[in-house]
């Protein structure tokens, strides 16, 4: 007999208000290693508090959320000291990872496009560039899921294409990614599209990839 693989991330019955505004009722979401989802609703419908949540940066009322490996972080307005440069932000989010070198920030660096800023500062560079900072110390540490907010605001269409590079490699290499957005341009790449309506999930009629066997 063989067991089922436990889910990358699994959150039950989330439930957070502000106030006396119930902003997430009883949110479930599972994904299972490998695969992409995305979560889409209207502006104030609760997905950044829903990724906060997840995230463990954002206290919750009651529910449950469970890993199934190390997470990364990609808020949407980025946490970046604008005193510092893209190498000294590099560096100290790999001491703070423990990472033996900056091999991998070379890759991803390389990867998004942004290698000559290395040595500007954060409070110089352009919003897009920022948001590829941002993404890429996110992605630092290897993460075995990925929780995305909004993560290609400001870039270009080349930027765009990159940033889809890289969540097919990610893809690939069996790592879990959760995209949060208001707007869904190319449903095709995604396993899975769970609407946030009134604050709870739920699964579009019809599915994406042909491969997928995500639940929501």
């Amino acid at each position: 007999m063989t067991t089922r693989p436990q889910p990358a991330l699994a959150a039950r019955d989330i439930h957070k208000a502000y106030g006396k505004h119930q902003v997430l009722r009883g949110a479930d979401l599972t994904v299972e290693p490998g695969q992409l989802v995305a979560v889409v609703g209207e502006n104030g419908s609760g997905k950044s508090t829903l990724l906060k949540a997840i995230a463990g940066t954002l206290s919750v009322d009651s529910g449950e959320v469970r890993l199934g490996g190390e997470l990364g972080y990609c808020p949407q307005d980025p946490v970046l000291n604008l005193n510092l440069t893209v190498d000294q932000h590099l560096q100290y989010f790999a001491a703070a990872h423990k990472l033996d070198s900056l091999d991998r920030a070379g890759e991803l660096v390389s990867l998004l496009g942004y290698e000559k800023y290395r040595g500007t500062a954060a409070g110089e560079l352009s919003g897009g560039t920022r948001q590829k900072l941002n993404l890429t110390l996110a992605l630092l540490h290897d993460p075995d899921v990925l929780l995305l907010d909004e993560p290609y605001q400001g870039f270009d269409w080349e930027t765009y294409l990159r940033f889809w590079d890289l969540v097919d490699q990610l893809h690939e290499r069996d790592k879990a990614v959760v995209v949060i957005t208001h707007l869904v341009f190319e449903q095709e790449r995604f396993d899975v599209l769970a609407d946030l309506v009134e604050g709870r999930l739920t699964p579009r009629a019809t599915a994406v990839k042909e491969h997928s066997n995500a639940g929501v």
